[in-house]
């Protein structure tokens, strides 16, 4: 970086600490889910370690762990983990009471039913939770059927929740490459909300571009929106392009069309939590105000979207049930004092939809899906099998 502490305070040996870790990883020595607290940064570097379903339920839910793909993949983790603890005799129950060790295949049967519906009720949007979560279910069930014991059960899930996060780290690097053959070196970019690597294990997937890019010589200037109300934007993308060395500066979520009524921006790219069938798009608050200043000054958005992501049992965007948070989080969180009258109502969706005739382009890692969506969607998910 260009100075010798960055302007959020935080030091160089953080920021290298920063850069080496990834925002979530599995202990196998501790047997603890291990992530970067995204709600200290950008000021404080702070991993947390987790042992309990209760603590990743915690930390998804407070946004301590968040992005559609690093929510699946601390989810997965999650699971594997108190499965272990259950056959162990080293899991809890109510009020943090000690259970028994679960040797029995319906004793750990029941126990994974519950961690399952428990941590999928953590947050509604981002289909990569549930995803995650029928995928360790569902091979700790083909497991039981084929013949393992429970002990052999819990050791495919540990595999299994290693795979994932290794897939994740495969997937974004592709949707980096695919990306980047939409640009050009030198092209001014804009972003929204976080889907860099805080949002997964590497690289990121709006972000991916950027970074298989500067591995290859391009230099982007990239725009982040601000992202209000809890400011993702600012406090993560601009914190970790910085700390990569891309040139990259913070903008008010409504001054995108301004920026682009300059020819300062040649594309936008922005994750999703959530793709419907037809193409419409789930993802952070103010993702479809962008879109539509985009559409008015020409300039191309694509969606970043592993097709873990892609949930053709969804028919269109108003089928995707939506978050909402609490108002606090508008009113008081940032300020020393209320910015809003007390008792005023407030509306805070987690996120919106973003038409499908507003995207450019649907980048995945197994290539870009372009309209008519019914059909190239459908036909990228039939190749992933």
């Amino acid at each position: 970086m260009a100075s010798d502490e960055n302007e959020s305070g935080m030091g160089p040996e953080e920021v290298a600490t920063f850069l080496a870790t990834d925002t979530v990883a599995i202990d196998d020595e501790t047997n603890e889910l291990v992530i970067i607290d995204q709600t200290r940064l950008p000021n404080d570097l702070v991993i947390e370690r987790l042992r309990t379903r209760e603590e990743a339920w915690r930390a998804i839910k407070r946004l301590e762990v968040r992005g559609a793909p690093a929510i699946g993949v601390s989810a997965a983790i999650a699971f594997y983990l108190d499965a272990r603890a259950a056959l162990a005799g080293e899991a809890t129950g109510e009020k943090g009471l000690p259970l028994a060790a679960t040797t029995s295949w319906d004793a750990l049967s029941r126990r994974m039913d519950e961690t399952h519906a428990y941590l999928d009720s953590s947050r509604p949007t981002a289909v990569n939770l549930s995803w995650a979560l029928r995928r360790m279910h569902d091979l700790a069930l083909s497991r039981h059927e084929a013949g393992d014991d429970p002990a052999a059960v819990v050791e495919a899930l540990r595999e299994e929740a290693h795979a994932i996060r290794d897939e994740d780290v495969r997937t974004c690097r592709a949707i980096g490459e695919n990306g980047l053959e939409l640009v050009h070196d030198g092209d001014g970019l804009i972003t929204h909300c976080n889907a860099g690597r805080l949002a997964t294990v590497r690289y990121g997937t709006a972000t991916a571009p950027m970074y298989v890019g500067q591995e290859r010589g391009y230099t982007f200037h990239v725009t982040c929106d601000e992202t209000r109300p809890l400011l993702q934007g600012a406090r993560l993308t601009a914190f970790e392009l910085m700390a990569s060395d891309i040139d990259a500066q913070v903008e008010c979520d409504g001054m995108s069309s301004s920026l682009m009524r300059t020819g300062a921006v040649q594309a936008a790219f922005v994750g999703c939590d959530r793709v419907a069938a037809n193409g419409d798009v789930a993802n952070k608050i103010g993702t479809s105000m962008l879109a539509l200043a985009c559409a008015r000054h020409h300039v191309p958005l694509y969606v970043c979207a592993p097709t873990s992501t892609i949930d053709m049992s969804c028919p269109t965007g108003a089928d995707i049930p939506i978050e909402q948070r609490a108002a606090e989080e508008v009113t008081q969180m940032w300020y020393t004092k209320r910015m809003a009258p007390a008792g005023v109502g407030v509306y805070n969706p987690a996120f919106d939809v973003t038409d499908a005739d507003l995207v450019t382009a649907i980048v995945t890692e197994r290539g870009v899906a372009r309209p008519p969506y019914g059909d190239s969607l459908a036909r990228i998910m039939a190749e992933r099998g």
